[in-house]
């Protein structure tokens, strides 16, 4: 919503659910036209080895980097739940993000990723789910009684803002499970593509929905001054907000192990042949969740990484490849209306995917990187009034936080 102007990011929303819906079941109507069960095979039977080498690295690399932003994510929120712990000293490196990153992989997810069967996750991701729900009850009640307080910033309202393509690049991030759709096709009771259509279409008007309350609510309390985790933006004395940054790290670390199924999976299939014997799986499992780790102990920016992601990694895999794949399998007529959205998606997904990668560098998204914010601070309230105000947003805020911090 910040990126793209609150009208334009609603219907961004709309159009990527639909985008994601419709390519997901191409995806599986393109394996059944091939006779392929994976999206690699798909891909490989399609446009051959240089085909399967580049899905393979952005199969890859979308599931890897998301390891890293789910790492990110509880090593914030967590920090923060554990300070609230009375007689605990704030500076403790025991509830810093570092240690905290480095506890929950080895406690939970690394354990939870050593499953050889994705079915295995269902009730994990059950879990996830009720979790999910409690998170954005409290980020509703919040919107109601924090919203009010918080200043909005001078382009709060306008309809659109240039950096809507980074917005739909997040989007894709968000939206995205095509790297793990054959795997969770396959795990399907007497699989079928009706089934399957069925069961997308579901699961995505759902998604779209708790992702419009999410933003809405998220968006509405904070206008410009959103951050990439929406958590970071509330304050650390907020208990009811502690619970919440609770519930959300518990599900990026449930959530953690589909993504490291599918990292794994693909060093599986390029390089030992599909099949990994019990000792490769363990090592494959502990190599890739060990440089995950330790790549995001060094970054604390949401933002920046949830959009190269999705522009880099999210766009291909949503927009480019399951078009192109279904153009060629194909023998409807020119005019049959999967071959006609397959032509529209696959041109707009090119330009995201390289507008969105520059405007992403060009661009940054601004971090406080575990600073509170201005309001959280009562005597510095008056400080503000951004609605009035014609000094640009990221200058303002900076200025407000010297001031705090002096």
């Amino acid at each position: 919503m910040k990126q793209a102007g609150f009208p334009l990011g609603i219907l961004l929303l709309f159009w990527v659910s639909y985008v994601t819906d419709f390519s997901l079941v191409l995806l599986i109507k393109g394996g059944a036209l091939s006779g392929t069960d994976t999206y690699q095979s798909l891909v490989n039977k399609t446009f051959g080895f240089p085909g399967y080498l580049l899905l393979s690295v952005l199969q890859f690399l979308y599931p890897f980097i998301a390891m890293i932003s789910y790492n990110i994510i509880a090593g914030d929120t967590l920090s923060k739940v554990f300070q609230r712990i009375p007689g605990v000293d704030p500076e403790n490196v025991f509830i810093g993000r570092h240690f905290i990153i480095g506890l929950s992989t080895v406690t939970f997810t690394l354990p939870l990723s050593l499953y050889r069967n994705i079915a295995k996750l269902g009730k994990v991701s059950l879990i996830s789910t009720g979790l999910t729900t409690l998170i954005l009850g409290i980020v509703m009640a919040r919107a109601i009684s924090l919203g009010p307080h918080i200043p909005k910033t001078e382009d709060a309202w306008v309809f659109a803002k240039p950096n809507a393509i980074q917005a739909v690049g997040v989007m894709s991030f968000a939206f995205i499970c095509h790297h793990n759709s054959f795997l969770v096709y396959s795990s399907l009771e007497e699989p079928t593509v009706a089934k399957w259509s069925r069961l997308i279409h579901m699961s995505i008007v759902i998604s779209v929905f708790i992702c419009i309350f999410f933003a809405t609510c998220g968006y509405l309390t904070f206008t410009g001054f959103t951050q990439g985790d929406l958590f970071e933006n509330y304050c650390r004395n907020d208990d009811l907000v502690t619970f919440g940054r609770f519930c959300y790290g518990v599900t990026v670390i449930l959530t953690y192990p589909m993504e490291c199924f599918v990292t794994r999976e693909v060093i599986a299939n390029v390089f030992f042949g599909g099949n990994l014997s019990s000792v490769f799986h363990i090592v494959v499992t502990v190599m890739v969740i060990t440089v995950a780790t330790l790549v995001s102990l060094l970054i604390d920016c949401l933002g920046i990484v949830l959009e190269l992601n999705g522009v880099l990694c999210a766009t291909p895999l949503i927009f480019i490849i399951p078009s192109a794949c279904y153009l060629k399998l194909s023998e409807e007529p020119r005019t049959h209306s999967d071959k006609i959205m397959s032509c529209v998606m696959l041109p707009i997904g090119a330009v995201v995917m390289v507008f969105g990668f520059v405007m992403a560098i060009t661009n940054p998204q601004d971090c406080t990187h575990g600073q509170e914010m201005f309001y959280c601070f009562p005597d510095n309230f008056s400080l503000t009034n951004t609605s009035e105000s014609h000094v640009p947003q990221t200058t303002q805020l900076s200025i407000l936080n010297i001031s705090i911090f002096q």
